[in-house]
């Protein structure tokens, strides 16, 4: 048995996300089922924020399962091995930078995991229209990531284009994420160690040149989250479990959109989790 001291994040995640590396996307803990405050000059600055601790739900003592792998890949992930009524929030890409969201996960301690795609935050292109007409694309670019980071959000990789990496060869899904990674330690300071494949598409290439760009585990989801509010299930019975990660995007009326689900989280009995602090759980007392 190897006992992990956990650290603060990202030297925690990092740490403790290696000893993750070597697990199979079948050995994981579910089956993937697809589917405002001022920016601060300094990259690396970092307010006040910090101070009451990591926002979220942490894991109680021998909650969190651990889990067992092989190989010397990332692991794939697509849920939290816990029985508590807990679940995980994540959001992608970047489009629309409504500041009302970052006041709701600052004021009120709330923690959520950001996959940033480089495009996506520097408004380069058209988003998805499929949420309507944004009012924030663009708006602060990496000034508005900045300021989630200060808010305890931590801001992972999603690519630079949002391409199939399936259609990609390795050589071309290496750029897209080392040079997300890099662009991200430019802008704020740590490099991403959590990696999410646009559409959820990935392959053995793509595990191995998320590795080589110093990527410690490939985070999935089990449910989505739609324009209202709405929880678009991946499961038969359509409710939420506890472990779950839910993905959210960076859509229009997005704060309004994340009350709304907040709201509906908490009033099924369920508690907002600590992505960091559960990963971190999962390698202890090996």
């Amino acid at each position: 048995m190897r006992a992990l001291k956990i650290m603060p994040r990202p030297a925690a995640v990092a740490c403790v996300l290696a000893l993750l590396a070597a697990c199979t996307p079948a050995e994981t803990a579910s089956v993937h089922r697809p589917g405002t405050t001022s920016a601060p000059s300094s990259p690396s600055a970092r307010p006040e924020a910090t101070r009451h601790g990591p926002p979220g739900e942490q894991p109680r003592t021998g909650e969190v399962r651990p889990v067992e792998h092989a190989g010397d890949l990332p692991p794939v992930i697509s849920s939290i091995p816990t029985r508590r009524k807990v679940v995980f929030l994540t959001i992608d890409d970047g489009w629309e930078q409504d500041p009302g969201f970052v006041k709701q996960v600052r004021d009120q301690r709330i923690s959520i995991t950001a996959f940033a795609m480089r495009d996506a935050v520097e408004a380069k292109g058209t988003p998805d229209p499929a949420g309507g007409p944004g009012k924030y694309v663009g708006a602060g670019k990496w000034g508005y990531f900045r300021q989630l980071r200060n808010a305890d959000v931590a801001i992972e990789n999603h690519t630079l284009t949002h391409p199939n990496l399936r259609l990609l060869s390795q050589d071309a899904q290496r750029r897209e994420i080392c040079g997300s990674s890099q662009v991200i330690r430019k802008e704020l300071g740590a490099r991403p160690t959590l990696f999410r494949p646009p559409f959820g598409n990935y392959n053995t290439d793509t595990l191995r040149a998320a590795k080589s760009c110093g990527i410690e585990a490939v985070l999935l989801w089990t449910a989505t989250v739609q324009p209202g509010g709405k929880i678009a299930y991946q499961v038969p019975d359509k409710r939420l479990r506890p472990g779950d990660i839910l993905l959210l995007h960076f859509r229009p009326n997005l704060a309004g959109d994340f009350r709304i689900l907040v709201n509906k989280i908490k009033r099924r009995g369920f508690e907002l989790g600590n992505l960091q602090a559960y990963l971190a759980a999962m390698a202890v007392d090996r």
